[in-house]
């Protein structure tokens, strides 16, 4: 995992309307490597999701997006739309969070497979049912032949999952997002599918990138995490350094935040996301911070690393 996939500098996203801005995600940067599975953790509303449509401008035109995103020597945020549609579904692949509303639910499993194929590789109508039956049984989906004649109503929601996993991988992509591909599945089900995507990295090499803001899910398969707050960059390390030495007293309270048995009740992070009107101009964790000061109040703090390839963004880190 030497070489970099992609390099993503800088990433601002700032959504513009009649009732005013929203800066959704501020100077946000981070690399991928071939085969490396890196997990972006962080509450809902942090930019997760936001920052990686941003890179397939997968967004509305109401977004403002700034910033470079290398992929394979070539600008995303700033490539011709006919370069970007060859990007998106063969190069870089999207699963998105719910399945049931990204399947077209009045097309069968096998055509919606198929669609990628002949679009993307041209390849013909029996050719690419074939190739749909060979990604059906790749995702371990029982009876392939006869689901991929099937409804998305028709299958449960793991299977769903699975076809979203399935359509993502049908061109062999470098890169595959997965937006919480866990979110509403039960424990077992989970686990099937972190088992597949860690089968996925190991026997094509695809690299993945988790959104989730699940910490179980990111210590099962994630390589690295980045620890997103309010848009901006938290933390980031390799995944047994953070779960071992979190900095962050964000990272920190997401952790103490867990389920544990034994235990009287949870642990909660008090006080509530900042309003995003505005790039804050302080750290944006400290009116939550048991360690702000003056400074915090005041300054942004900046990315510096404090153990080897261990970053983090606050003037006063430590466990």
């Amino acid at each position: 995992m030497s070489d970099t996939l992609l390099e993503v500098r800088d990433l601002s996203v700032r959504f513009v309307t009649d009732d005013g801005a929203t800066q959704a995600v501020d100077r946000f940067s981070f690399s991928l490597a071939p085969g490396e599975v890196l997990g972006i953790v962080g509450e809902s509303g942090c930019g997760k999701s936001v920052t990686m449509m941003s890179l397939l401008r997968l967004l509305p035109e109401t977004a403002v997006v700034t910033g470079e995103a290398v992929f394979q020597g070539n600008d995303l945020l700033s490539a011709p739309p006919a370069a970007l549609r060859r990007v998106r579904g063969r190069e870089i692949s999207f699963v998105f969070q719910e399945p049931m509303t990204s399947l077209n639910p009045a097309f069968t499993v096998g055509r919606q497979i198929a669609e990628v194929l002949q679009k993307h590789l041209g390849l013909s109508r029996a050719e690419a049912r074939r190739r749909a039956i060979e990604l059906l049984d790749l995702v371990r989906i029982p009876a392939p032949e006869r689901r991929l004649d099937e409804y998305p109503h028709q299958l449960s929601g793991g299977m769903r999952q699975r076809v979203m996993i399935a359509i993502a991988l049908a061109c062999d992509p470098k890169i595959l997002i997965a937006d919480e591909p866990t979110t509403a599945l039960d424990v077992t089900i989970q686990a099937g599918i972190l088992d597949l995507m860690r089968d996925i990295r190991d026997r094509l090499g695809t690299a993945i990138v988790l959104i989730t803001h699940n910490l179980g899910v990111v210590a099962d398969i994630a390589d690295r995490v980045v620890v997103m707050y309010a848009g901006r960059k938290a933390e980031e390390a390799p995944v047994h350094e953070l779960f071992a030495h979190p900095q962050h007293p964000y990272t920190i309270g997401l952790l103490g935040a867990i389920p544990r048995r034994g235990a009287d009740r949870l642990q909660e992070i008090p006080g509530l996301v900042p309003a995003l009107a505005a790039p804050l101009p302080h750290c944006a964790f400290a009116p939550r911070c048991p360690r702000a000061d003056d400074l915090s109040r005041t300054q942004v703090p900046e990315l510096r690393e404090i153990r080897p390839a261990h970053l983090v963004a606050c003037f006063h880190p430590g466990t």
